[in-house]
């Protein structure tokens, strides 16, 4: 893949003397989707806003499709689509001429089709006359993804994009984001659902403090840092451990009738078969078995937290 965003060595530090973004540096591959995870004040939107050229940086280069984002600022510009948090539109106006004139800012030719395919995919399209104080709150969102996608950019960012909206819909907009995806728009994505990034993002970037700690493979991330734990649901209720299993790092729970096993992705699988045997050995039975890993959520947590 060739990377489609790369940023070097980037900081940001405010008039006040607040230093928003610390060295970070990131290459993002043309056509994924990656999620941006971090806390409140963590220098995500600070990081957006740069790349969109609405703030400026204090040093370190950012690259759009290879081209410097203050030198080549309209040609980057174009690539870009940004759907930011707060829902700042007309709302006087028509949907139809929102997303008309989204596209007129940016001097791409008139193209009513791609509008009205645009409109259509959001489920907006039978409320395009309609003006935007009419809406609800989730069609106002949606209204805003159509708004920055009327010019045809290569790169969208979504900055919380399902705040405030209900699960229904959210679901629903994760479905629009996927097609996006596949029609091969990169999106970059900013969320405090953990489970939406679980559920869409190829990458991972967890930034705190100002610092990107953490970019990885999604399904490596969580292999790499999720545990696991092999509960085992007992016939029986025992008071203690047998002393044979004491080198197993057991927990019992306090009713005596769950025993826990936890392991990393490392773990040798044929150490629970051998742990099964023990037990069977030591005249303990089970009735039930299930394992757990670590969701995206406690792999976060968890690295903020180093």
């Amino acid at each position: 893949m060739n990377p489609i965003i790369e940023v070097s060595h980037l900081n940001k530090i405010y008039a006040g003397g607040f230093q928003a973004l610390k060295d970070v540096s990131l290459q993002i591959d043309k056509g994924e989707i990656f999620a941006l995870l971090g806390p409140n004040g963590a220098g995500k939107t600070t990081l957006i806003h740069i790349i969109c050229g609405i703030v400026n940086r204090t040093s370190g280069e950012v690259l759009v499709d290879g081209h410097d984002i203050i030198r080549d600022y309209r040609y980057t510009r174009s690539l870009i689509g940004l759907v930011p948090q707060e829902l700042a539109t007309d709302q006087f106006e028509t949907v139809w001429n929102i997303v008309r004139f989204s596209r007129g800012i940016f001097d791409q030719p008139k193209n009513p089709a791609y509008l009205e395919s645009v409109l259509k995919n959001l489920a907006l399209w039978e409320k395009r006359k309609n003006k935007i104080m009419t809406l609800s709150g989730g069609m106002k969102r949606r209204v805003m993804i159509a708004k920055a996608l009327a010019h045809e950019p290569q790169i969208l960012f979504l900055d919380e994009p399902t705040a405030g909206v209900d699960v229904e819909l959210r679901k629903s907009m994760w479905e629009q984001v996927r097609r996006l995806r596949e029609s091969g728009v990169t999106i970059i994505l900013t969320t405090h659902y953990i489970e939406e990034a679980e559920e869409l993002a190829d990458r991972i970037g967890v930034i705190n403090h100002g610092e990107l700690i953490v970019t990885e493979d999604k399904s490596r991330l969580m292999k790499k840092l999720g545990k696991k734990e092999l509960n085992l649901e007992l016939k029986a209720p025992l008071k203690a451990i047998p002393e044979a299993l004491s080198g197993y790092q057991l927990k019992l729970s306090p009713d005596g009738l769950v025993l826990t096993l936890a392991y990393d992705s490392t773990h040798n699988e044929s150490g629970i078969t051998e742990l099964l045997d023990r037990l069977k050995e030591n005249g303990v039975s089970y009735k039930d078995i299930y394992t757990k890993q670590s969701s995206l959520e406690e792999i976060f947590v968890q690295l903020v937290h180093q």
